[in-house]
Order: structure tokens, then sequence, then C-alpha cells
């Protein structure tokens, strides 16, 4: 039976807004699961080395277990359709572990064990919903309009949850930081298998035929190879998603030694939102340019723009003046691109599963739609290991040294970390050597270097450091340690 080309307003909404619990939950790990872990745990350099490698084997697999999960939804069989009941699983299964991970916490080599078998579930758990909820994406329209209206609004509701985790996770976890995740962790998780009932009970799933033929392994191979069109898709994809993970990655090292330790808070603020108003504004007028421009001149202008703003943002206090109006402008052109650019693909990878269907008269939505988050994860295990292998060059040790010694030392007022010290967290975000550099504190005195003492972990000594500022008793001790060093 042939899809209908009409969706109801039901089923559009149900199915977009949907998408903001499922986005938010998996922000909240994949962008402070890590930062929880190296402010709140104490880790040798070794454990934390196996935790970083863990997280690689983890998202190679998660890349590879997208298409497996692909297979086993095209098999099924459920009476509630295809795609719901993974859905929903995959939704409660991932909110409990979301919830395990940021509430349970064992000491030592045992925390090691935990984290490597608690993010592989929850790659696992996640996904079970997201090849599902994608995969449920083409199948409610086969109208290219309807199809362009659909993702631009899903993908508006996406930004949503995203942008809440962003923004709200820093503010909250000011103070009793492991508390405040534990909290946020089981908000979030609620959140996620809410918006997914939603999905469930407020979606219609269009009837169509089911393939007689059984989808195995070697026959997923056959669908990708055969489909012309999915294999460039593909490649584009997976190299988008490896370009925009590694300006994200390194993006913020920028902004350290480019503009300094205290003032670059502030400016990866504006620039974040400059991502957000970038991107939410391409997604809110895809559906208009892509009624006027057929896609692959939108992917030619959106190439060619970002191309000139990766040019721009290279030659940034080079040969363009150092002016942080401009460099926000560059973001914004950038990320407004990039939105484009991201959309236009999801919805020629969508297409080809049409493509597919009238070539071979075969239709297999949850494998073909299992090759953009196959990108998604590869491409999170390629910035992985690269942001790895450069943090582990002499010259990346030197700029995490740097970082860590001047950020620590000497930059970051007592007074803000006191006030808000996530944003401590976020500025330590990439020091890979972070259990080293906590033990030299250690091992140095109070009386030697106060800031050192001061700002280490969220426990017994940052207690005593607000006691000093809330009796104001900091200042002048800082003034006479400053005093012993310029003697």
């Amino acid at each position: 039976m042939r899809m209908k080309n009409s969706l109801d307003k039901r089923t559009k909404w149900c199915y977009c807004i949907g998408a903001t619990g499922r986005d938010a939950a998996y922000a909240l790990v994949s962008m402070y699961l890590l930062t929880y872990v190296q402010y709140t745990m104490k880790l040798t350099v070794a454990q934390f080395g196996v935790i970083s490698a863990a997280i690689v084997v983890c998202l190679i697999w998660d890349a590879v277990n997208d298409a497996l999960m692909g297979i086993i939804i095209e098999n099924t069989h459920f009476k509630s359709g295809k795609f719901k009941p993974w859905i929903i699983v995959g939704a409660v299964l991932n909110a409990l572990v979301i919830v395990a991970l940021f509430t349970l916490r064992p000491q030592g080599w045992g925390f090691v064990a935990f984290f490597a078998t608690g993010y592989l579930l929850w790659g696992m758990t996640y996904t079970m919903n997201d090849i599902a909820y994608w995969g449920m994406l083409p199948s409610l329209s086969s109208d290219p309009k309807e199809r362009d209206t659909l993702v631009t609004l899903m993908s508006v509701f996406i930004c949503v949850g995203q942008f809440a985790v962003a923004g709200i996770v820093p503010t909250v976890v000011a103070g009793n930081a492991i508390q405040a995740y534990r909290v946020t962790a089981l908000i979030v998780a609620l959140a996620f298998i809410a918006f997914q009932t939603l999905v469930v009970l407020g979606v219609r799933e269009a009837p169509r035929r089911d393939d007689a033929e059984k989808v195995t392994l070697r026959k997923m191979f056959t669908i990708f190879m055969r489909n012309d069109q999915l294999v460039p898709i593909g490649i584009a994809s997976l190299l988008f998603n490896i370009g925009n993970g590694l300006l994200i990655i390194f993006g913020v090292n920028f902004f350290y030694f480019e503009f300094g330790y205290a003032d670059s808070g502030d400016l990866i603020f504006l620039f974040t939102v400059m991502y957000g108003l970038g991107t939410l504004f391409s997604q809110a007028l895809y559906a208009f340019i892509s009624s006027r421009m057929h896609r692959m001149t939108i992917l030619k202008i959106c190439m060619a723009a970002i191309a000139v703003g990766y040019g721009m943002l290279m030659g940034f206090g080079y040969v363009l003046p150092k002016n942080v109006v401009l460099l926000n402008a560059i973001g914004f052109i950038i990320f407004f691109f990039q939105g484009l650019y991201n959309l236009a693909v999801i919805v020629m990878l969508n297409n080809t599963i049409e493509y597919d269907e009238l070539r071979f008269g075969e239709r297999h939505d949850s494998v073909i739609s299992a090759i953009r988050s196959f990108s998604v994860k590869l491409a999170g295990a390629v910035n992985q290991g690269i942001s790895a292998l450069i943090v582990n060059t002499q010259k990346g040790k030197d700029w995490v040294d740097k970082a860590a010694s001047a950020w620590f030392m000497e930059e970051y007022p007592l007074e803000r970390v006191c006030a808000n010290n996530s944003m401590l967290v976020r500025a330590g975000k990439e020091n890979a050597h972070r259990a080293q550099f906590f033990a030299q504190l250690d091992a140095t005195p109070i009386e030697s270097n106060l800031n050192q003492y001061i700002v280490h972990e969220n426990g017994i000594k940052l207690r005593v450091t607000q006691a000093l500022v809330a009796v104001g008793l900091y200042k002048p001790l800082r003034n006479a340690v400053r005093k012993l060093r310029r003697r």
C-alpha cells in the first residue's frame, strides 16, 4: 500500500515536538558527561586515559550498531507498528542508563569499568530509539514539500532541546555539582520518556506493505551499494559531521589562546548564541529556500559560504582585525550555512528511500535512515581520536599545560569560581592531564600559592574558600600572596 502524501496536524506536531526530549537527553550526555567525570571524580591519568579510549571504542561500535539496529527494525512486525515499540523501549532504557551514569559513583578502577559499561549501554539503548525515530520520518509522507516542512519543524524542536540543556546546565550545576547533575539527569530522563510517549500515542503510522524478503546483513550491504545516490550522500554526511565536530572541539581552545582565559567565558557564550541563532534561522528558512532553489544548488552555495567562513576564521587576528563583532558575524555565517547544508543532506538521504523503491521495488526506511546516525557516530569517534592525537603531541601537551597553569593559577578570579564554578568546568573541559595537574596542586603548600589550593575540587577546600570570601578574608590573603610572589 502506498503512503499517504498528506500529514494530519496531530501526527505532524506530535512527531516534531517529540524530538525535544530525546535531543535534550542526547545533549546532556554528549556535552556534560565527560565534564561531570573530570570534575567530580578523582581519577589518575591512567584511569582517565582508559575512559577516553573506551569512549572511542564505544562510538565506533555504536556506528556499526546503528546499521544492525536498522536491520532489526526492518524485520519487526508488531501490531502497534514497526517503529513505535522501539521508540518507547529505547527511550525508557536509555533514560534509566542516563540516571545511573550521573548517580552511581564507584571509586577508582571500579568507576572506570562502570563508566565503560554504562557508556556502551547508553549508546546501544539510544540507538534503539534513534534509528526507529528517524526511520519513521520518511514513512510519514512521500510528498517532497511535506517532508521539507516536517524536517524543518522537527529541527526547530531539536534545537530547543539541545540549547535548553546547553544553556541551563552550566547555571544549575554551580555549587553542589554532584547533586545538581543527579537532579538534572532525572529531570531530563523523565522528559525524554514523556516526549517520546507523545510520539507513540500521537503519531499515526502510515500503513504500507512489508517486503517479503527478510533483511540480513548481506542484504543490508547490497541495499547500500546498489543505491548510487545513497553512497555519495552518506560520505557527504560523514565529512560534514567530522568538520563540524572539529570546529566545536577546537573552537573553545581558540578563544582561550586568542583572548586570554579570564575574558573568554563571555565570548564563548556569545559565540554559542551565534551558533543557536544561525542554526535556528537556517532551519526556519529551509522550507522557503528549498521551494525556490534546487537542493544541489543549496549544497554548492553552502559549501562555498562555509569555506569562506572557515578561511575568515583562520585569518582572524592575522589578515582580519581582532574584533569581537567580526568574529561573531563570521560564526553566524558558518553556522547558518552549516544548518542549511545539514538539512539538505538529511532530506536528500531520506529521498533515496523512494529512489531505491522506484528502482528495485523494495522499501527499507530503517536501514537507509540509519546512514545518518552511522555518519554522526563514526564522525564522533574520528573527532575524539583526532583531538586525543593532537593533545598527546608535544605541542598539544604544551598547550594543555599552559592552559591549566594560566587558567587555574593566575587568570581566573576566585569570586567567579565561587559564584559559578560551572565556568571553571567548561574552561578545563579539554584538559586531558587533569589528574596529574591536581596531584601537583595537592603537593603544593597553601602558603606558596593560595589560588592552587582554593580551586581544587568541589569539596571541602572549595567550601573553605567560599567561607573566606563570605567573611571578607579572601582578598587580603590573595593580595598577601601576590606580594610574596613579587618578592
